[in-house]
């Protein structure tokens, strides 16, 4: 969030030069009468503007600007009406329209007026020429704009090319004439004590922070005389108290429009008085700012003091007290309607309440073991949101949040309060948050000077605690079940995605991508191959890609976690604990402080600073069991300071057990595969022998993919000189049984081919081999034969077609007509009378021969066929036996959409004759 104050003067148009002109979008019918353009007529007097990120968080601390910055300017009765708008405005900038969002506050005399602006101009209120309907209060988006008709009174929405800009009017409520505000009339001995006469230091400050007038009174209060200290800058004399976590200091208090509050004075004689003091930002004629300042001393407040704005009294009688809520009496009204507002509008009103420095509350986990950060005020809250403590830090009732606790000095007994380490709080009162006797939380408030607390201030914490832990509880409860619910439909997502890749680099990237930065800022999986290896880096990712890398180096340096089974997040702080020493080195070597030994650096991408930022906060590994086995850790990791939340955790052990289960089903899915197609390979011939004289051209292509081992097979070797044997045939099914027969069959029709058999005394044999298998034989339908180029550039061949697809011979002038005749096929009967027929190829004449796959490719109702191959291949006259083989394929997949059903072969040869074309 960045954030700027200029005090008085006209805020400058946020126009930019050379802008469309504004659109204007008003609401019409009985409330418009409300709604105007901007005005320029009233002198503002004071702005101030901040632009927050577009994430969740910034809806908080957008609250909490505008508070800050009304309080400061004395509007206590309208801060709560423009809390509750800004939160809706905000909301709908940072969470609906997902851009940042421009807050500005400007102070004129008749009240405060506020603009939100986003940066997604296309979202418009729509123009509508009836009275306005804004929907049902309770539908998602629509509110803002309906509290804005409902508290503001005036109110309106602005476009630019770049900027949607909505702003509210709240005006000061009317008070009588010359009185800002008034109190009952008191018994005397109720009356504020004062030693003796009550002086009041008038102090003013010029604009560069330096004294210019100095009164008698503070010459008494502080024994300098006026002309000693005029000329010199306010800070030398003032004790300004520093609280953790904020930036305001004596300087921008001076340039503020208004500031009431309490710090020190150094007196001549070097002793540090206590004031309270109240600061108004005026100019001159000449438009030369100054300050005024009034000081008393800190017990006599009350006379400079402004009464804050009193609910009713808790202890009201009579019929109007019957009805206060004492909830509403702390928190106020309307009270914030999400947890995390009421959270933080409780520790601001604990702090207020007690006048302390900060102020934090945290809640308990389910079992009542630890405490989680969830709100604080005063403290550097990115650090400590969401860190967890024990509920019982040590022995004793001061060691326990269930009890109410008071320390006096926290330097006395350090680690008292581990949230307070390093803050610069000294006093501290804690009260436990209770529902029906069980820890539900604990709220605190803290101040940087000893002893400030009480058993009274404890008591008055914990009766102001009573009365909200049921609605905190009520909204913590709320939260958890649209978190659950959120969580539910994370996790169906995430095993859908998980569920739908086998591919086991795809399902590491994808754990990454679900994790990263939903659940983490970083992440990365390391796996663990088998239970002798270690565990090994496989996947990093940051929200940055930019720092990716860095990550990879850092963590290659850091031994591997445990891989432990015992499931649940356990913390890693070796990540961390590294990347805080890379970060000195670097920081000493950028110095030149470093010695010998660290200038030995590691060639390659080091880890840089932001890289040690990056992986400086938790990090939490989380294993990855299946199957009673770790297969991996999944590490998730926040950057410097930052915590998980404990609902985070409990989501990502969800998923780790979802990944760890798709990341073993994609192991074993690639060693499936890769059996598969080892066998697969086995059984095609390793390469086609080169034959002189005739061109030889295979595709194959088995259905699946890949991870079933196909029945068609082919086969082209040599038998003797000269003559070479070829085969192409197709077991019924697929699987281990039909390889078996595939590897059965070309082993066997090599063997005794080489043994000098004919074709039909081979398959004869074949045919009862297949049949000695018994139960575990098929059907086999082959397609064999013999061929012997001749001298003449023709080529002889003798064929035996077992019940496969006849080969087709495609001759030069373009005529096709089948090569073979039909013969019964192998393996179901024993006694086979098969015989050859011899065919020549005369030179340019091709033979294709293919497998059922191809001519019984299907689209609906239609089949491919043995007369759609005869057409295909009149096509190919002239063509190779490559070009040949490649058409038919071509066609073949052309002729249905689906991706096909039954393993393909295809064998082309071709005789071009002496000459080759």
């Amino acid at each position: 969030m960045t954030t700027g104050l200029i005090p008085g003067g006209q805020p400058p148009d946020p126009r930019p030069t050379g802008a469309l002109p504004q659109q204007r979008r008003e609401p019409v019918g009985h409330s418009a009468q409300h709604v105007e353009n901007r005005s320029r007529s009233s002198v503002i007097t004071a702005r101030a503007a901040a632009s927050f990120e577009p994430v969740g968080r910034s809806v908080a601390s957008a609250r909490s600007f505008v508070r800050d910055t009304l309080q400061g300017w004395g509007f206590a009765d309208i801060v709560d009406d423009a809390v509750v708008l800004t939160s809706e405005l905000v909301t709908n900038a940072v969470v609906h329209a997902g851009t940042s969002a421009d807050v500005l506050c400007l102070r004129s005399d008749e009240g405060a007026r506020i603009e939100v602006a986003d940066r997604y101009p296309e979202r418009e209120i729509p123009l509508q020429a009836t009275a306005i309907n804004m929907g049902s209060p309770d539908r998602e988006g629509g509110r803002g704009l309906q509290l804005c008709a409902a508290l503001a009174g005036r109110w309106g929405v602005e476009y630019t090319p770049t900027h949607k800009t909505v702003w509210f009017q709240l005006d000061l409520p009317a008070r009588a004439v010359g009185t800002r505000t008034a109190g009952p009339a008191l018994p005397s001995e109720l009356l504020p004590l004062a030693d003796g006469r009550v002086r009041v230091a008038v102090v003013q400050i010029d604009r560069t922070g330096h004294i210019s007038a100095w009164n008698e009174d503070a010459e008494e209060l502080f024994g300098y005389p006026a002309e000693q200290v005029t000329g010199k800058p306010l800070t030398d004399l003032a004790a300004w108290p520093h609280t953790p976590g904020t930036s305001t200091g004596i300087a921008e208090a001076l340039r503020l429009s208004r500031w009431e509050g309490s710090y020190g004075i150094r007196t001549a004689t070097g002793r540090v008085t206590p004031v309270y003091a109240s600061h108004l930002r005026v100019r001159d004629t000449g438009g030369e700012p100054s300050t005024v300042c009034l000081l008393v001393r800190d017990h006599e407040r009350a006379v400079l003091q402004t009464p804050s704005r009193a609910p009713a009294s808790d202890t009201s009688t009579g019929s109007e007290g019957q009805g206060t809520d004492p909830f509403e009496v702390f928190i106020g009204s309307p009270a914030p309607d999400d947890l995390d507002g009421l959270l933080q509008r409780t520790v601001e009103r604990a702090r207020d309440m007690l006048d302390g420095d900060s102020a934090f509350l945290l809640l308990a986990t389910d079992d009542e073991t630890e405490l989680e950060v969830r709100a604080s005020t005063g403290l550097p809250s990115a650090r400590q949101r969401f860190a967890r403590v024990p509920v019982e830090a040590g022995p004793g009732r001061y060691g326990s949040a269930r009890m109410p606790a008071v320390h006096d000095d926290l330097t006395a007994v350090p680690g008292a309060v581990p949230l307070l380490n390093g803050t610069g709080m000294r006093s501290v009162v804690t009260v436990p948050l209770k529902v029906e006797g069980r820890l539900t939380g604990s709220l605190g408030v803290a101040a940087e000077a000893p002893a400030r607390y009480s058993n009274e201030e404890a008591l008055r914490l914990q009766f102001a605690a009573d009365r909200i832990a049921l609605a905190v509880e009520s909204a913590r409860l709320g939260e958890l079940e649209r978190l659950r619910r959120g969580s539910l439909s994370f996790l169906v997502e995430a095993s859908d995605l998980l569920a739908g890749t086998l591919d086991r680099d795809q399902t590491l990237a994808l754990m990454a991508q679900m994790t990263v930065p939903t659940l983490a800022t970083w992440c990365a999986v390391y796996t663990i191959a088998d239970q002798a290896s270690e565990p090994y880096l496989s996947y990093v990712l940051h929200e940055d890609e930019e720092l990716i890398d860095g990550i990879k180096s850092l963590l290659s340096k850091v031994p591997a976690p445990d891989p432990v089974p015992t499931p649940g997040a356990r913390v890693w702080a070796a990540p961390g604990e590294v990347a805080h020493q890379a970060a000195l080195r670097s920081s000493m070597r950028s110095l030149g402080l470093s010695g010998s030994p660290t200038r030995q650096v590691t060639p390659g991408i080091g880890p840089t600073l932001a890289t040690a930022s990056a992986v400086g906060g938790e990090t939490v590994v989380l294993p990855l069991v299946a199957r009673n086995r770790v297969i991996g850790m999944l590490t998730l990791g926040k950057p410097t300071d930052e915590h998980f939340r404990q609902e985070i955790l409990e989501l990502a052990e969800d998923l780790s057990r979802r990944a760890a289960l798709a990341l073993d089903n994609a192991r074993l899915y690639s060693e499936r595969t890769a059996i598969s197609q080892s066998l697969q390979r086995s059984l095609l011939p390793p390469e086609l022998p080169l034959i002189d004289g005739v061109e030889v051209e295979v595709i194959y292509r088995a259905a699946g993919e890949g991870n079933e081992v196909g029945g068609d097979f082919y086969d082209v070797f040599p038998i003797r000189d000269g003559a070479y044997g070829f085969a192409i045939g197709d077991v019924c099914g697929t699987g281990p049984n039909a390889a078996a027969v595939t590897g059965l069959a070309r082993h066997a029709l090599r063997l005794l081919a080489r043994e000098g058999l004919s074709g039909p005394t081979v398959l004869e044999r074949l045919n009862s081999a297949i049949l000695d298998e018994g139960a575990r034989s098929r059907f086999l339908t082959l397609l064999y034969g013999e061929m012997r180029p001749q001298e003449d550039g023709s080529a002889e061949l003798k064929v035996v077609c077992a019940g496969h697809p006849l080969p087709l011979r495609l001759r030069q002038e373009g005529s096709v007509e089948p090569a073979a005749e039909p013969q019964p096929l192998l393996g179901v009967i024993e006694d086979l009378e098969l015989y050859e027929q011899t065919v020549t190829l005369d030179p340019g004449d091709v033979l294709l021969c293919v497998t059922d796959g191809v001519t019984e490719r299907r689209e609906g109702a239609r089949m491919l066929g043995d007369d759609g191959l005869a057409d295909v291949l009149t096509t190919c006259t002239g063509l190779t036996a490559g070009a040949v083989a490649a058409r038919i394929m071509r066609a073949v997949e052309r002729f249905a959409s689906d991706a096909p059903s039954d393993d393909m072969a295809i064998l082309a040869m071709r005789v071009p004759g002496l000459h080759k074309d």
